[in-house]
């Protein structure tokens, strides 16, 4: 079988490594791909005319889909009429996470436990400020539409709640649509379960850590590392997510009749009471991704054709017991301004165990090269989180490229 992942990140380079492990892949391609994927094809991730031709001439049966912007654009329903199969959902259900005002909707019409919320209007800045000052500034100011997972502000004043409207309002218009979430305090942990729209088999739990600086402070990014399994995600916590939110949530999409054979990614809370849903992804996480992919002992690629062939509920999904920690190298200055293409040195020197997923970085004649903010995941298991904790900072002393930065507290949350 040809296929095509579509996708430049870490994710991505991910997806290809555990596809290759299939006897059923044949050729892989990559579209636009990095310096550590190969097969690369140099098209736009949103362009759907050059890539379904591509499609048609290399005779590509199925296309996996990393990002969230060709999701967002329809490159599903594109492919439709076609004998392309490919794994993410329609344009309808890629509201789930292209617009958080939809989707907090779509929760409450379904029951799904999840934070109150309010629709800001932009045209009534005296209503915002009420409910800011109702909430004593606790809250959470979220852009409506796709940000890359810079678009959300988690406040503890009035004054930081303004200021990141007004931070929204600058880079979006000051007709920019968003939201405004009552704070919640708890664990967070993230579930992604693959689905054919009506049954879903869930992943190792993992968890992503989004602030860039120790102790979770600092700004959002895309993620500077995860985990998987979670340690405190317990049978009776996992049932109770299932109950609350996973079950109400795939009845809603069959409720909506949506086309959707992917993955859906929940982005938990565990609050005093009980679990609530933060947010939606319709495709896999990054960089969770690049731990529970590892994680997995089944054939991915059999996994996805049993959405599409009707067998995902009889699907006998297997994982390995070990823990698995992924610490992403960033460019200094990320997530604002970095400078790009400093060499990348000491590679070679890695373990034959250490996973490396390759993100921002290109190929320049024969050096490896930065060409992004998130540079490289460096990934890691052990029999316990502590012995992969050990060995992961380890590795990630023998890579070297200028402004190197990265947390050195991944996995060390209670």
């Amino acid at each position: 079988m040809n296929i095509v992942v579509i996708g430049s990140g870490g994710r991505e380079h991910a997806l290809v490594w555990k596809l290759q492990q299939s006897k059923l892949a044949d050729k892989i391609f990559v579209i636009p791909g990095n310096g550590g994927t190969k097969n690369n094809m140099l098209f736009a991730v949103d362009d759907f005319r050059k890539i379904k031709a591509f499609c048609r001439r290399e005779l590509i049966e199925l296309v996996i889909v990393g990002p969230e912007i060709p999701l967002a654009n329809g490159i599903v329903d594109e492919f439709k009429n076609t004998p392309v199969m490919v794994f993410g959902p329609e344009k309808r259900a890629a509201l789930l996470e292209s617009s958080k005002i939809w989707a907090k909707k779509f929760m409450q019409k379904y029951g799904v436990a999840t934070a109150d919320f309010w629709e800001a209007n932009p045209d009534n800045p005296e209503e915002i400020k009420k409910i800011i000052s109702k909430l004593k500034g606790n809250c959470v100011v979220k852009f409506d539409g796709l940000a890359a997972g810079k678009g959300v502000f988690v406040c503890s004043s009035e004054k930081e709640a303004l200021s990141a409207i007004e931070n929204i309002q600058t880079k979006y218009g000051e007709d920019a649509s968003f939201l405004i979430e009552k704070k919640l305090k708890g664990k967070e942990l993230s579930i992604l379960a693959v689905t054919d729209g009506k049954s879903y088999k869930l992943l190792q739990s993992s968890q992503d850590h989004k602030q860039l600086l120790e102790d979770d402070k600092g700004p959002n990014t895309g993620g500077m590392g995860a985990i998987s399994p979670v340690p405190f995600f317990k049978e009776k916590i996992k049932k109770n997510i299932i109950e609350k939110i996973i079950e109400p949530t795939m009845h809603g999409i069959a409720q909506e009749n949506f086309d959707y054979k992917g993955v859906i990614y929940f982005g938990l809370m565990l609050t005093s009471e009980g679990p609530k849903l933060l947010e939606y992804n319709v495709r896999l996480g990054d960089p969770e991704t690049e731990v529970v992919l590892p994680a997995l002992k089944s054939d991915l690629l059999q996994l996805i054709l049993s959405c599409f062939e009707g067998n995902l509920s009889d699907f006998d999904l297997q994982f390995y017991q070990d823990h698995f920690i992924d610490v992403v190298l960033v460019s200094g200055g990320y997530p604002k301004s970095y400078q790009k293409g400093f060499e990348i040195t000491g590679l070679e020197n890695l373990e034959k165990d250490t996973l490396l997923f390759q993100a921002g970085t290109k190929r320049s004649e024969k050096k490896l090269l930065t060409n992004g903010g998130r540079v490289l995941n460096i990934v890691t298991r052990g029999k316990s989180l502590n012995e992969a904790r050990k060995k992961v900072y380890k590795e990630c002393g023998k890579i070297e490229f200028e402004k190197k930065y990265y947390r050195k507290d991944i996995g060390k949350r209670n």
